[in-house]
């Protein structure tokens, strides 16, 4: 069957949730669980009522792009204003010390776990879980109870960290797929991920802040309709990341550059891109997860066991805030600001399309357990870190109005 029944019934479940979103936003539930529940119902596992491939092209294109819309929209709130300090600040702890921390742990943890697995795949499980996700934990990045600084923080940290892992994620896929001699030592794969990590973050600025300067300069002549005005989200957004990947910068940092400098002075237009470009980042999103329910589960399902679950908790815990809390040593951060960050690193769009990447490229069938194991981590943060995301921004409300 074709992908046409998945946009149909996803379709369907977009206009169903709307009309109770509002009720939704006060309750422990999100948008992403409900659409991989949705997802695991209509599946094989559930009804059975749909049918669609892991590695379908559709799958990674709306993956990427809801990745993309989403680095881009969330960067361009960042204020311009402490650009430096945010920059330098606590999300270089989290990205410098905290990420290959948490790569590093994840990957011992997982070769103790899965003796049997490649030394490879494991190191690409680990990579794979390792980028967080702010999409996951909106009310966290959207409350006012959170300090500034906090949201800033988490929404640079899953911005970055994503676009950092990917040219590892690359190095693993082409060891897995041609062998040992498709590292070449490094004399390949070095200058690709400096080019990735350089090009990225530069063509990704000048494209964002080029076209936001002309989008100002047609509104002030008024030359721009605001529909259109809205509509330069995503083509920002995806020219920034086209220019990136044609150059072998990396697309998803230039996303995330591109609306960190975007170049738009005006409030009102800038509102604009931010309202469109953040509704259609959603609405991908929900039908990622959709999709990870009607898919991924199914194929992960009969290979799960206590092992992988013991694994899946301790991605979610020990292997990523062991990580912060040692990269906020000396920082001045509260402990439970840093329990905070700590606690809120996700799993959902990063490691959902680098699964899909993977299998593009690899397959299921061999692979069956490393997927399983992605899978469920992605599942357990969805419902997780969903659940705690209300209560555990009303606790920084309760320590302010304290006066702690």
């Amino acid at each position: 069957m074709d992908d046409f029944p998945v946009f149909f019934v996803g379709a369907f479940l977009l206009f169903i949730f709307g009309l109770v979103s509002r009720l939704i936003e006060k309750s422990v539930f999100s948008g992403p669980m409900f659409f991989l529940a949705a997802g695991v119902l209509m599946g094989p596992v559930g009804l059975d009522v749909i049918e669609l491939q892991l590695n379908t092209p559709t799958s990674k294109i709306i993956a990427e792009l809801t990745l993309v819309l989403i680095l881009f929209v969330d960067a361009s709130k960042i204020h311009h204003t402490d650009l430096v300090k945010t920059l330098v600040g606590a999300p270089a702890r989290l990205l410098g010390i905290g990420l290959p921390f948490t790569i590093v742990t994840g990957a011992i943890i997982a070769f103790l776990l899965f003796p049997d697995l490649d030394p490879w795949l494991v190191v690409l499980i680990a990579l794979i879980l390792s980028p967080t996700d702010a999409a996951l934990g909106q009310a966290v990045i959207s409350s006012d109870n959170v300090p500034e600084r906090i949201r800033e923080s988490i929404s640079i940290e899953s911005g970055l960290n994503d676009g950092i892992v990917l040219p590892l994620v690359l190095v693993c896929l082409a060891v897995l797929a041609g062998g040992a001699e498709a590292f070449h030592g490094g004399t390949v794969w070095l200058p690709f991920m400096l080019k990735q990590l350089l090009l990225g973050p530069l063509i990704g600025a000048f494209v964002g802040y080029i076209g936001g300067r002309l989008v100002d300069l047609a509104v002030n002549f008024g030359l721009m309709e605001s529909t259109f005005q809205r509509l330069a989200s995503i083509s920002i957004a995806l020219l920034a990341y086209a220019f990136a990947e044609f150059f072998d910068g990396n697309g998803f940092i230039a996303a995330f550059f591109a609306g960190l400098f975007l170049g738009v002075k005006s409030l009102a237009v800038r509102k604009r891109i931010q309202a469109f470009g953040g509704a259609e980042g959603q609405m991908l999103s929900l039908y990622i997860f959709f999709i990870l329910g009607l898919v991924g589960v199914p194929i992960a399902l009969p290979y799960l066991d206590l092992t992988m679950l013991a694994y899946s908790l301790l991605s979610l815990t020990i292997v990523r805030m062991m990580p912060v809390a040692l990269s906020m040593i000396g920082s001045g951060w509260t402990g439970f600001s840093v329990l905070f960050v700590g606690w809120f690193g996700p799993r959902g769009i990063a490691s959902i399309l680098y699964l899909l990447i993977v299998v593009g490229e690899l397959g299921t069938e061999g692979y069956e357990r490393a997927i399983a194991i992605i899978v469920l981590v992605v599942v357990i943060s969805t419902f997780l870190h969903g659940f705690s995301a209300a209560p555990m921004t009303k606790m920084f409300k309760g320590l302010r109005d304290k006066g702690t």
